[in-house]
C-alpha cells in the first residue's frame, strides 16, 4: 500500500477560478504531465503551458515539481508562440551569463601554474560538501601544511594505528558531481553548438548515475574522476584548436560512459569463470562490451538522448567513435595502443584521422589511471580503493578455485609494490609520450607522477628495512629458545 500511494503525485490546478485535481505517476515524463494539464485546462495537447504558483513564479512541469494543497492551487496560463520566444531568449541569457561565471572560475588553461590544484578542483567540491568558501580554503591550508609536515620527516609513516585514508562514500555528493558533469558540456559549447536539450542532459547524467555499481573503485565517483581530467586535459592542451567539437563530444561523452555497469571483477575474472559476459562477447574485452552496450541501452530511451538532434549519419559516427574508446581502455591492449601511436607522434598529422584516432584512444587511457596524476591526499586513498577491490576479486577466485593474480592477492602484494611497477612501466612511459606532443602537460602531470614514484619506492626501502629488523628478531628469538 505504501509503494502506491508514493508512485504518485497530485497537483491542484486553479481552472478558470475552479480548482481541478491532477492525479499523476511520479515515473510520467514532463510531455506527459504537460499533456494532461492542457487535457484539464481544455486546450489542445501541443499548446506551450507556463505553471505560476500563488507568489506569480514559474514552476517547472516535471514529476518533481513541489507539492501544493487546494489552498494554493497552481495556475496554469496557454503561452503564445512570441512568448514563448521571448521566454527561450531569456533562458539562453541566462544559461550564457552562468557559463561565463563558470569559466572564470575553471580557467585551467589561463592558471597553468596553479593547474595541479584545479585537476583535483571539482573532487575536492564533491568531497566538501555543504562546506563554504572560508572552509575550502582552510582546508587547502591544511593540506599544504600536511604536505610539508610530511616532507620535513623523510618518510611517509602518516598511516600509522591503520588509520587508513579512504574516500567518503557516505556523503550526499553526487547532486555536486552531476553539476559538474552538466556544467562541463555547456563550459566547452557542446550543449550549444549540437543543440543539446539542457533538462534532457540533466536526465541522461541521473541515468548514468544510477548505472554505476557501489563497487570500491569502479564507481560513480570514478566515473567523474575520469571524465573531469579528460575535461582538464582539453583545456590545458588547447584539444579544441586542434580536434573538431565533434572529437571532443565523443571524448567526454566516452569517459562518461566508460565503466557502466561495472561488476567490480575484472575482464580475467569474467573469462575463467565462464560468466554470462564472457560467453556473450567471446572472451574479447567482456567488460568493455559492456559499458558500450549499457551506455547506447540509455541513449536509445528518448528522454536521455542527448543525440536526439543529430541526423543518421553524425549519430553513426558518435556511436562508432564512442566505442572504439571505451574498448581502448582495456588494460589488455594496452601495449597494442602505445606501441601504435609511438610510431605516429614524432610525425603526428592533425589532418590523418588514423592519427587522431590513435590519439584519442590514448587521451581516454591516461584519463581513466589518472589518480597518481593528482595531489597525494587525492590519490592515495584511490590507492586503497583499488586494493579493496581487487582482494574482494582474489578472495572469490579462492573460493571458486580460480587462478589469482599476485597483484591481487592480499597475502603478497604491498601498496608500494602495487604502484612502483605500475607507476614506472605503465603510466610514465605513456604520460612522456603524451609529453611529445603536450610540453604543458610535464609541470602539471608527469612530473606528479616521477614524485609519486619515488615517495612509493622510499616507502618500500623503509618497508624491506622493517621486515628485515622483524626477521632478525624473529631469528633471535628462535636462537634463544633453542639455548634454553
Amino acid at each position: 500500500m505504501g509503494s502506491a500511494s508514493s508512485s504518485s503525485r497530485v497537483i491542484y490546478l486553479d481552472v478558470d477560478g475552479r480548482i481541478q485535481k491532477v492525479v499523476f505517476s511520479r515515473f510520467c515524463s514532463p510531455c506527459d504531465i504537460k499533456e494532461l494539464f492542457c487535457t484539464a485546462l481544455g486546450v489542445p495537447r501541443t499548446t506551450n503551458l507556463s505553471l505560476l504558483d500563488s507568489s506569480g513564479a514559474m514552476v517547472s512541469i516535471d514529476p518533481t515539481m513541489p507539492h501544493n494543497t487546494e489552498r494554493s492551487p497552481y495556475r496554469v496560463v496557454p503561452v503564445t508562440s512570441g512568448q514563448l520566444a521571448d521566454k527561450e531568449e531569456l533562458f539562453q541569457n541566462v544559461l550564457t551569463q552562468v557559463a561565463e561565471q563558470f569559466s572564470r572560475a575553471f580557467k585551467i588553461n589561463e592558471l597553468k601554474t596553479e593547474v595541479t590544484n584545479r585537476l583535483a578542483m571539482l573532487e575536492k567540491r564533491v568531497e566538501l560538501e555543504g562546506m563554504k568558501v572560508v572552509e575550502i580554503e582552510k582546508c587547502h591550508n591544511d593540506i599544504k601544511k600536511l604536505r610539508e609536515e610530511m616532507a620535513s620527516r623523510n618518510n611517509s609513516n602518516f598511516l600509522e594505528d591503520n588509520k587508513k585514508l579512504t574516500p567518503r562514500r557516505d556523503v550526499p555528493s553526487y547532486p555536486k558531481m552531476l553539476s559538474c558533469l552538466e556544467h562541463m558540456y555547456h563550459d566547452l559549447g557542446l550543449v550549444k553548438d549540437f543543440n543539446i536539450n539542457p533538462i534532457t542532459l540533466k536526465r541522461w547524467l541521473l541515468c548514468i548515475h544510477d548505472n554505476y555499481r557501489n563497487n570500491p573503485f569502479h564507481n560513480f565517483r570514478h566515473c567523474f574522476c575520469v571524465t573531469q581530467m579528460m575535461y582538464s586535459m582539453i583545456c590545458l592542451c588547447s584539444l579544441q584548436e586542434k580536434f573538431t567539437q565533434l572529437d571532443i563530444l565523443i571524448l567526454m561523452t566516452a569517459a562518461v560512459c566508460h565503466d557502466l555497469d561495472h561488476p567490480g571483477f575484472n575482464n580475467t575474472y569474467q573469462i575463467n569463470a565462464r560468466t554470462e559476459l564472457a560467453v556473450r562477447y567471446n572472451d574479447i574485452s567482456p567488460l568493455e562490451n559492456h559499458h558500450c552496450a549499457v551506455a547506447f541501452q540509455i541513449f536509445s530511451q528518448p528522454d536521455c538522448n542527448i543525440f536526439s538532434n543529430f541526423d543518421p549519419e553524425a549519430f553513426k559516427q558518435i556511436r562508432q567513435g564512442t566505442i572504439t574508446l571505451i574498448l581502448a581502455t582495456d588494460m589488455a591492449r594496452h601495449g597494442e595502443i602505445l606501441d601504435s601511436f609511438k610510431q605516429k607522434v614524432d610525425n603526428f598529422d592533425y589532418a590523418d584521422e588514423e592519427h587522431i584516432t590513435c590519439l584519442k584512444m590514448v587521451l581516454i587511457k591516461c584519463c581513466d589511471i589518472s589518480n597518481e596524476v593528482r595531489p597525494m591526499e587525492v590519490a592515495e586513498p584511490w590507492v586503497d580503493c583499488l586494493l579493496e577491490e581487487y582482494f574482494m576479486q582474489s578472495d572469490r577466485e579462492k573460493a571458486e578455485g580460480l587462478p589469482v593474480a599476485p597483484f591481487m592477492d592480499r597475502e603478497k602484494v604491498t601498496k608500494p609494490t602495487a604502484q612502483i611497477g605500475f607507476i614506472k612501466f605503465v603510466l610514465i612511459p605513456m604520460f612522456e609520450t603524451v609529453l611529445k606532443l603536450f610540453p604543458q602537460i610535464e609541470e602539471a602531470m608527469v612530473q606528479p607522477l616521477r614524485e609519486s614514484r619515488d615517495r612509493y619506492e622510499e616507502l618500500k626501502q623503509i618497508d624491506d628495512a622493517m621486515n628485515e629488523v622483524q626477521k632478525k628478531k624473529s631469528e633471535n628469538l628462535t636462537m634463544g629458545g633453542k639455548k634454553k
